[in-house]
This record gives structure tokens, sequence and C-alpha cells, in this order.
């Protein structure tokens, strides 16, 4: 019986489940990759522990799923997450500041018609997101990770939360929207351009 963990997420590199692989990346660390298409995520959802992926499956233990949760398990499993308590809380509420731009964003989105939208956005692109980056700004030191030289579980979450932004993704959104913050786009940068990152993304 394999011993490797079991990602599974859509077969796409985006969101959620690419910073879990990345978190693997840059761990060094080995794991099964399960990726689904669109029409098998019907069948699969009842049997995910909260209707969504990622999730991941470590042998002779229960399902884990929520990525911060995933992302957190393969920092202190493989080193890439701080073992000192507080330090380790202070990069989980990094980590779950994402999540509430994610979540920010896409009900921005949702069920409404083109220019509410483009309005909505648009507004959230002069007010949310920049008080969101200048949060995270002030939290980072001389880099070019957020806690020193190495990235982190908490790099890739920033980087994929930025990631969609930065290359257009998000309708209504420039791409220019963290440019005032440089240590955050350093962080980025840092991460697209260190090595196991770069091998992932370009296999």
């Amino acid at each position: 019986m394999t011993t490797r963990p079991k990602l599974t997420y859509f077969d796409m590199p985006v969101s959620r489940g690419e910073e879990c692989r990345l978190a693997f990346a840059i761990a060094g660390a080995d794991f099964e990759d399960n990726r689904i298409p669109r029409e098998a995520w019907a069948a699969l959802k009842p049997t995910t522990p909260f209707g969504a992926l990622p999730t991941l499956e470590v042998p002779g233990y229960p399902v884990i799923a929520q990525s911060c949760a995933i992302l957190a398990y393969i920092g202190r499993r493989y080193g890439v997450h701080p073992t000192d308590l507080v330090e380790a809380a202070l990069h989980e509420a990094v980590m779950a500041h994402v999540e509430d731009l994610r979540a920010t964003v896409a009900w921005a989105g949702r069920n409404a018609d083109e220019a509410t939208k483009q309005r909505t956005r648009e507004h959230l692109a002069a007010t949310t997101i920049p008080a969101w980056a200048g949060s995270v700004e002030a939290q980072i030191g001389d880099g070019p990770f957020y806690a020193g030289e190495r990235p982190m579980v908490v790099d890739v979450k920033l980087y994929m939360g930025m990631r969609s932004f930065r290359r257009g993704v998000m309708d209504h959104i420039p791409t220019t929207v963290f440019d005032a913050f440089p240590k955050l786009i350093r962080l980025y940068d840092a991460v697209e351009a260190w090595a196991p990152v770069k091998a992932w993304i370009s296999r």
C-alpha cells in the first residue's frame, strides 16, 4: 500500500489546489497528484468532508479538507511551516486573510449583471483590495519571502492568492492592483522564481 499522501483537485493549475501542489513542490515532497475532470465532480462531491476540493488523504487517517488546513499539514510534516506556535498562528492568519479576499471578490461577481459586476469590482480594486494588501505588506520583513530567505506554505498561499489578479484573470480589476506594495510584489516574484516552483509550473 502506498504511503504517499494523495491530493485531489480539479485538473487545472489554479487556486486552492495548485497552492497545495506548490507546497509539496517547495518541500521537495512526493505526493499523488490526483486530478479529476469537472464531469466527475458531481459524483465525488458528496464523499468529501465539506463538499469542496482540495482534499488530502494521508494513509491511515481521515480525509483532510480545506486548503489552509492542508497547507498547515504539509508545512508541519515537511518543514515549510513554523514550529513556534505563535509564528505558526501568524502565518495561518495570513492564509485566512487570503481566503477572505477570495470570498469577497467571488461574492462581487456572483449573480450580477455585467454592469453591476464591473462597478463592484472597480470599487474593490480602489478600496478593499489595497486595504487587504496593506495589511499583509505591514507584516512582511526584509524578505524576500514572508519569513525570510526560504519560502514557506504561507508564501505559496499569497502567491496563488495574487496570481489571478496579476495575470489579468479577474475582470474589471487592473493587473497593477498590487503595484503600490513592493514587499508583496517582491514576495510574488521570489516565489515564481524559486526553482521548484518554476519546475512545477513548467511541467
